[in-house]
């Protein structure tokens, strides 16, 4: 995708975003380290040949930071080195607080009447 981010050839990130008036939502993911083709072991295959061959191209396809720079990277220190990243190139100034009343709540709220139900979790599901 045009939207990946790649290094050496290979993607390093993958990334998605859901805009709306009052905001942006960032997803991302960043593997830091392991084997990327463990991802095909949850993955349905016609058989496990074909479950091997989909693992060697997700390896040939996609790196981790440790691979990429020979070193490894503690989480705390990739999540610094993003928000410094953010904050230079977008002129931000992080507050870093814990979440108030009216947003504890709002979340308790959403978690019994949305994400704990069966109608918003299994929707277009074929159960």
């Amino acid at each position: 995708s045009a939207y990946e981010i790649t290094a050496g050839g290979r993607k390093l990130i993958g990334s998605a975003q859901l805009r709306r008036v009052a905001g942006v939502l960032q997803h991302g993911s960043l593997p830091l380290c392991g084997d990327l083709g463990r991802i095909c072991d949850v993955l349905s295959y016609r058989d496990d040949a074909a479950r091997a061959a989909g693992a060697d191209r997700v390896r040939a396809r996609a790196t981790t930071l440790e691979q990429l720079l020979g070193r490894q990277v503690t989480w705390d220190r990739a999540a610094e080195s993003l928000a410094a990243g953010f904050q230079e190139a977008l002129g931000l100034q992080w507050t870093i607080a814990e979440p108030s009343d009216e947003e504890q709540k709002r979340a308790l709220t959403l978690r019994s009447e949305r994400f704990a139900a069966d109608a918003w979790t299994l929707r277009g599901s074929r159960r």
